[in-house]
């Protein structure tokens, strides 16, 4: 199945809400305990009955089968193994929920994570989108408070706001370490899926370091990210923005995307999510906090305007250079206006969407070797990465 991730923006509110119920959990019984009870009796029993016969004494009565032992210690150990992660997941619940909100923006709705006690919340760049002001809705109840735009990054679907009055009970999140997230970890996305505020689903780390591409909702490609955090837990709608967290009530990332399935219709691929990794999130939230935008993106760029260029068949053939920045990266190597980029070391090139995936794990400074078609010779030069 070719999944391809598209972006799950805020969410538009529903007229009302569904309400939800708490299932009552069914009692747990002993199904051998009832046997266990009443075998001293049918051995007494037994004895009586081998006295009047005329023997000289009773035999003991017989333990319980061994079978019967180990079924009951497997079945407890497994009860308390289950209740004890139910009690860990609350706590986390418990511990994190506050720190996420719900943002209006404008005509529709998205989540946020609390950074600090200053009253900086961390969210995606499609959430906020081009407005500056907002209502933010915390999950401890308080009145619907107003916040601006700090600053916006979508070059990493990134964006800070800033509470106007701070309210004492806010609580900033907990920002785990990128290096202790693991593939198989649990973890639980929390945000305002579809509008409904405090929601909580879980999953697990699915996969590391995938770099995927947003799709614009009015087509084309928006920001494209690598070294993503791929789960299993639900991200949909009104999710982007909130926090994909530990069992340690440790943020570990921002969920941003959730696959699609072009075979169905562009559909959601069921537990396929995409969060930004912490490490992402800590770096431009830092910068914007500190100097009011990002100053030190940490990716590699040509330093080019391109587009894609088809052959013959009519098939993505490579990115034909738009424009070239004086002083950049393509410049300083000599590519020029018309030339197309067909490699990126030993990665093929064909669409700018692949030229941004094949640049998103270097950094800025590295040396690269493009290869490129010029009046229909092809050429290589080695170029030393700008910054985006």
């Amino acid at each position: 199945m070719d999944a391809s991730p598209s972006r799950r923006s805020a969410s538009r509110r529903s007229p009302s809400r569904p309400a939800f119920r708490q299932p009552r959990r069914p009692a747990l019984r002993q199904p051998r305990g009832r046997v266990r009870r009443l075998l001293p009796s049918l051995a007494a029993g037994a004895c009586a009955l081998a006295l009047a016969a005329g023997c000289s004494g009773a035999t003991p009565a017989a333990a319980p089968a061994p079978e019967a032992s180990a079924s009951g210690t497997a079945q407890g150990s497994a009860t308390r193994a289950t209740n004890d992660l139910e009690r860990a997941y609350q706590a986390v619940i418990n511990d994190v929920l506050p720190s996420v909100v719900q943002i209006d923006a404008s005509d529709s709705l998205g989540s946020g994570v609390v950074y600090d006690d200053k009253g900086h919340i961390v969210t995606n760049a499609h959430v906020v989108g081009d407005e500056k002001k907002f209502k933010v809705s915390v999950a401890t109840g308080e009145a619907v408070l107003n916040a601006s735009l700090v600053s916006s990054y979508p070059e990493q679907d990134l964006a800070v706001i800033k509470l106007d009055e701070v309210p004492d009970a806010l609580k900033p999140a907990k920002f785990g370490d990128a290096d202790d997230v693991e593939v198989g970890q649990i973890v639980m996305a929390m945000g305002s899926p579809l509008g409904l505020s405090s929601s909580v689903t879980q999953g697990i780390v699915s996969a590391l370091g995938r770099t995927v591409s947003e799709t614009r909702a009015g087509g084309g490609t928006g920001a494209t990210i690598a070294n993503m955090v791929q789960t299993s837990a639900a991200i949909n709608p009104g999710n982007s923005g909130g926090a994909l967290v530990d069992l340690d009530s440790r943020v570990i990332g921002i969920p941003t995307l959730a696959a699609t399935d072009p075979q169905m219709g562009d559909s959601a691929a069921p537990g396929i999510g995409f969060a930004i990794p912490v490490s992402m999130v800590r770096t431009v939230a830092d910068q914007i906090i500190k100097d009011g935008r990002v100053t030190d993106s940490g990716r590699a760029a040509l330093n080019i305007t391109g587009r894609t260029v088809v052959d013959d068949s009519y098939r993505p053939a490579g990115v034909a250079l738009v424009s070239v920045e004086r002083g950049g990266a393509a410049a300083g190597a000599g590519l020029r206006a018309g030339d197309i980029v067909t490699k990126i070391g030993d990665t093929p090139v064909t669409t700018i969407t692949s030229l941004s995936e094949a640049l998103a794990g270097d950094k800025p400074g590295q040396k690269v070797t493009v290869t490129y078609t010029r009046d229909g010779d092809s050429r290589t030069a080695e170029v030393t990465l700008g910054e985006i």
